[in-house]
Order: structure tokens, then C-alpha cells, then sequence
């Protein structure tokens, strides 16, 4: 139903095409700022160039900072903070490439470049050049936060200062603002170096977390689909078995009707198109259903208690008596659908096998015992030979039958059991279901 009604054969009017027009403060319609995808892309590009090259990477950054050292050496810039000017420019420059040339292994053995760069420090502040190149030493510090215990973090950061306070005899005028400007770098490094670490963990918690739950629901649908399988086999075994069944007996009634009495074996020919029609209309509707390319596939009602009489009478068409009995009140309607469902297989099952496996003049009874918390099912024949259909040649699967019905009982917290009548004979299927107002 549309709110507007419009002239029969007017064309729908086309849909606006036009693109909603972009915030005001500057971002696109996902919510994110231009400058702040730039750089997003930017430090993404360098961590793939980084994942894939380490090497290079390495190299690159150890250039930089040794380049860096080397003119602030050159362009003679160390003299604008150092303590004595004096200081040899050799030793200058030797210790600016102590400080810049080891971070090439600052990621894979950080507190070895630390302690490689110890000397260098207490020597840097022992003459009082106090070149800045000496806090190059907070870079391996802060690889050494992203990936060792808290103890080593605290060792590093020991390391770090030690220099600065064994010498503050040698520049007592200046050292509480060496210590403090030290100490403030370390404390900077460290929480960054924390946050940087606390934001990895977190985000590979989620990632593992995501191919955990991607394993689970693939387990899920594996075991949904074969669930699924498992139904459909149940339902396939319960039509064509039974329907087949029904019409090998008609055959077989016809057949030694055709000698004696024509007109019966008509009717049993005319039974048996009928079981056929519709034995092929369940199967049609059942692979219809199956299909996804009919999702408009005819869907009707599965069976109820409802249709209990029909089927005992198909059944007795075939040949078999079967007598129904009901003791209590009938309270088919306190039953689901699906616990409806299952009374009808399982009895639908429990004739099928007589049909097909009892010898000898045979008959049937169905009871029924409604109870104020449970429905019971018994089906007991008189034939011989009727025992369990997992041990029929014929079966095409193992546990087809009697497990099956087992399995539709279970689903409803119900019992069945199978077994021979313990007088004279005969077989027995006894079916325990609670009504659906006992469950929790």
C-alpha cells in the first residue's frame, strides 16, 4: 500500500540521485576528517613498508639520526648547551655516532644498543660537551617498553639515568636541570611507549577475538547445516519409506486380488495412484521447499494428531488392521506443532516398519494416553519378524528408523523406546512426550 495512490499506468517518478551535501565542519559523509585520512593512509603505507621491509626501514631511520648527529656536530650547534665548550671535537663526534649509528638494531635488541650507548652517555656528561644527540638513547627505551617486562622497563630506565646522577659532583652547577630534563624525556618515552603498547594489545585482542568468533560461526553453520541434514534425511526416509511401503503392500493385495476378485484389485490399483500422487506431491513440495531459486516454493502445514485417521486408513488400505485407541481427555491442542509432528512420524514409522518387515497374519493398535503432563504413544503389531529397522538389509542407512524417531523425541525432552512384546510375539514402540505447558 503506497500513501499516495497515482493513475494506473503512470510510471513510478525516479528515485533522487543526488548526493546529500557534505558537513559543515569539514568531514566526509563516514565521519572522518580529510586531513585525519591523509594521515591515516600515510602511517599505514609506512607500516606495510615497514611489515615488508624491515631492513630497509632500520637503515632509513639510522641514516636520519646519524645524519642529524653529524651536523649538529658540523654546524658546531652541541656548543650552544654545552657545559665546557672546550671538549674535544673528535671525542664529540665519536660519541654523536655511539649515540646514532647502533639504533640499527634498536628493535631487535634494544637493551644491548642501551647499554651499547651507556659509555657514550657517561662519557658525554663526564666532559660536559652534552650533546643532544644522548637522547637518541630513549628510542631503544621506548622499544624496550613496547616489548619487555615491566622489570627490564624499569632496568632500562635505570640505565637511562645512571649516568646523569654518578656525575653530579663533576657539573654540580648544572645538574638538577640535566636530571630534571632527563628524567621528564624518560617519563614522556615511558607513557607513550605504554600507550602505544596497550593500544596494540588491545587491537589484537579484537582481532583474535574476530577470527575466534569467525571460527565459530562457520563451526555454527557447519553445525546448523548438518542438523539441517539430518532433518531433511528424516523427513525424506518418513515419506518415501512410508508411501513406498504403503504401495508394495496394495501391489502385493492387488496382485493376489486380480485372481480372485477383479474389483478389489481395482480399488487397490486406484489406492495404490493415489498414494503415489501423493507421495510425489509431499516429495515435490519437500525439494521445492529445498531449492533457492524458488523462495516462493509452496510451504504447507506438516502434520498433525489431526491426521492420524488418514493415515491409519491408507494403512489399512494396504492390507494392515490397525486399530486406534485414545484413553484421557484429547488435548492435541496443548501439544506444538512440532511435538504434533512427531507423534504422527513416530506412528507413521512404527506401521511403516510392520508393513515392510512383519510375516504372518498381522494387526496393529495405536494407543494414545493423554495425561495432565504427558501424551503416550504405544504402537505394538502381532506380526513376526518386526524388529528393528537398523538391522533390516533393506535400510539404506544404519539407524534410519528407529533412531530417527529416537532423535524427534529427544528434541522434545521425550523418550522412546523399541523392543519385542515379551508374550507371544510382536513388536512394540512406546513414545513418552511431555505436553508443552510442563517445560520451563
Amino acid at each position: 500500500m503506497t500513501d499516495h495512490p497515482r493513475a494506473a499506468g503512470t510510471p513510478p517518478a525516479p528515485e533522487a540521485t543526488t548526493a546529500p551535501p557534505p558537513p559543515a565542519d569539514g568531514t566526509d559523509p563516514g565521519g572522518t576528517a580529510p586531513l585525519t585520512r591523509i594521515i591515516r593512509g600515510a602511517l599505514d603505507r609506512l607500516r606495510a613498508f615497514d611489515r615488508r621491509r624491515p631492513r630497509v626501514w632500520d637503515a632509513a631511520v639510522t641514516a636520519f639520526w646519524a645524519v642529524a648527529a653529524v651536523l649538529d656536530y658540523t654546524s658546531g650547534g652541541w656548543r650552544t648547551v654545552a657545559d665546557d665548550v672546550t671538549a674535544a671535537e673528535p671525542l664529540v663526534l665519536l660519541m654523536s655516532l655511539c649515540f646514532s649509528l647502533p639504533l640499527l638494531w634498536r628493535r631487535t635488541h634494544p637493551m644491548a644498543v642501551l647499554l651499547l650507548m651507556a659509555p657514550a652517555s657517561l662519557l658525554n656528561i663526564w666532559t660536559g660537551a652534552v650533546v643532544q644527540a644522548a637522547l637518541l638513547q630513549l628510542i631503544p627505551v621506548f622499544q624496550i617498553v613496547l616489548r619487555s617486562s615491566f622489570r627490564t622497563v624499569g632496568a632500562a630506565a635505570a640505565l637511562f639515568v645512571a649516568p646523569v646522577l654518578a656525575i653530579g659532583v663533576r657539573i654540580a652547577s648544572t645538574w638538577g636541570q640535566q636530571v630534571v630534563s632527563y628524567v621528564w624525556g624518560l617519563v614522556f618515552v615511558v607513557l607513550l611507549g605504554i600507550a602505544v603498547r596497550t593500544r596494540r594489545e588491545y587491537t589484537e585482542a579484537l582481532v583474535e577475538r574476530a577470527h575466534r568468533l569467525e571460527h565459530e560461526r562457520d563451526q555454527q553453520a557447519r553445525l546448523a547445516a548438518a542438523a539441517e541434514r539430518t532433518r531433511i534425511a528424516r523427513e525424506m526416509h518418513d515419506i518415501i519409506g512410508h508411501n513406498l511401503s504403503v504401495i508394495t503392500g496394495l501391489a502385493d493385495g492387488g496382485a493376489y486380488a486380480a485372481r480372485k476378485n477383479p474389483e478389489r484389485a481395482g480399488q487397490a490399483l486406484e489406492a495404490i495412484g493415489a498414494t503415489s500422487r501423493q507421495a510425489l506431491s509431499e516429495l515435490r513440495r519437500l525439494l521445492g521447499v529445498l531449492r533457492d531459486d524458488h523462495p516462493e516454493a509452496e510451504r504447507t502445514p506438516q502434520p498433525t494428531l489431526d491426521e492420524l485417521v488418514p493415515l491409519i486408513e491408507r494403512v489399512r488400505r494396504a492390507g494392515l488392521p490397525v486399530h486406534l485407541e485414545l484413553h484421557g481427555e484429547p488435548r492435541a491442542r496443548s501439544l506444538t506443532p512440532g511435538r504434533q509432528l512427531t507423534v504422527y512420524r513416530v506412528v507413521q514409522e512404527a506401521l511403516t516398519n510392520t508393513l515392510k518387515h512383519a510375516t504372518g497374519p498381522t494387526s496393529a493398535t495405536v494407543t494414545l494416553t493423554y495425561t495432565h503432563t504427558h501424551l503416550d504413544a504405544r504402537i505394538t503389531d502381532t506380526g513376526t519378524g518386526a524388529g528393528p529397522t537398523e538391522d533390516a538389509e533393506e535400510a539404506p542407512l544404519p539407524a534410519q528408523g528407529i533412531m530417527g524417531m529416537r532423535e524427534r523425541a529427544a528434541l522434545y525432552d521425550g523418550s522412546l523406546d523399541a523392543g519385542p512384546l515379551p508374550n507371544d510375539g510382536g513388536w512394540q514402540i512406546r513414545l513418552r512426550l511431555p505436553l508443552e505447558d510442563t517445560r520451563p
